[in-house]
């Protein structure tokens, strides 16, 4: 597997675990709030859009790279 297959590989699992922090961040944002943090969920929000712009620019790379391709089946380490 070349360098660029491995990237392919990666790029959605960096996709989706930014979303999940995304998510996770939009429910803090809440939760501070209704604590009455309307500055700090304002900034919180404002993170949660660099996120999802993050996925955008990694999405807009993994087309540029030809697409998602399967690890299955290769052995690797983190």
């Amino acid at each position: 597997m070349t360098e660029i297959e491995k990237l392919r590989a990666l790029l959605p699992h960096w996709i989706e675990h930014n979303r999940d922090h995304a998510l996770e961040f939009g429910r803090w944002a809440g939760t501070a709030e209704e604590a009455g943090h309307e500055a700090a969920a304002g900034l919180i929000r404002q993170a949660m859009q660099s996120i999802q712009q993050a996925n955008d620019d990694l999405e807009r790379a993994l087309g540029e790279l030809g697409g998602p391709v399967s690890l299955e089946g290769h052995h690797h380490t983190h």
